[in-house]
């Protein structure tokens, strides 16, 4: 438990997964022992095209653990890449008017996902679909996708959907419904170039622009939609020419609300 007055952190205290993601293991194996053979057998400058074939498989399967974001009401990046959309769209899976803040991430680019925000998986509904450009808006539509919604502990949820691109052929989703993640817990993999989209409820306030380039779990999307503040009048009951003028007092969320 936390100390009195100072807030529990919502985010993993360790990574626990090696530094290179177990789902590049087969591949990376594969791309060096071909390397390998063909060094050997005497290929000379044609083995070239395999070692670089190799690194670049090995930089695509990293997975190094990130510094979390200080402020913990943040909703976290949930994947490296760049902000390719910003705005209303409806929620997949609740079909409500929502922010959709949209990820894309190149064959450069770490390719681990990762929990947004701490709390419950709520619902886990998986799409077949098609291979468009991840880059291109239709894709949210049209192609393969795996959608989470995740419910924090004070009732607050959104919806993150993986969406495997025209090169990424694998959506790998760990988690289940009723499972419990914290912020940025690594939750699946997407091989080869893809996009994850967020959809927060309306109000929500993004902290990024198109064009952004993020990290997962290292940078802020958004903040949740902030309780209106009611606004009371107090007037006095005595109606004569001196009375005095009425007070106007503001009051915040009550006590349990959401921040």
């Amino acid at each position: 438990m936390a100390p009195l007055g100072i807030a529990a952190s919502p985010d993993i205290s360790r990574y626990p997964h090696p530094v290179i993601a177990r789902e590049g293991w087969f591949f990376i194996a594969l791309a060096v022992s071909v390397s390998v053979v063909a060094t050997g057998l005497g290929a000379g400058s044609w083995a070239i095209p395999l070692w670089l074939v190799s690194a670049l498989i090995i930089q695509f399967f990293r997975d190094p653990s990130r510094v979390p974001p200080p402020d913990l009401d943040a909703i976290a990046s949930p994947a490296d890449g760049r902000v390719v959309y910003l705005g209303p769209a409806e929620d997949p899976i609740s079909q409500v008017r929502s922010l959709k803040i949209s990820v894309f991430m190149n064959v450069f680019n770490v390719h681990s996902n990762r929990a947004p925000i701490a709390g419950r998986i709520f619902n886990v509904v998986y799409s077949p679909g098609k291979f468009f450009n991840a880059a291109l808006d239709k894709a949210s539509i049209d192609n393969e996708r795996n959608a989470l919604v995740i419910v924090d502990d004070e009732g607050r949820s959104l919806t993150c959907v993986q969406i495997a691109g025209l090169i990424a052929r694998r959506i790998l989703c760990y988690v289940e419904e009723g499972d419990r993640v914290q912020r940025g817990a690594r939750y699946g993999f997407i091989r080869f170039g893809s996009r994850v989209d967020v959809y927060l409820p309306m109000g929500s306030q993004a902290l990024v622009s198109v064009g952004d380039m993020v990290l997962a779990h290292s940078s802020a999307l958004a903040h949740w939609p902030q309780p209106p503040v009611q606004i009371d009048s107090f007037v006095s009951d005595d109606n004569s020419d001196n009375s005095e003028p009425a007070a106007v007092g503001v009051r915040g969320p009550t006590e349990g609300a959401a921040s």
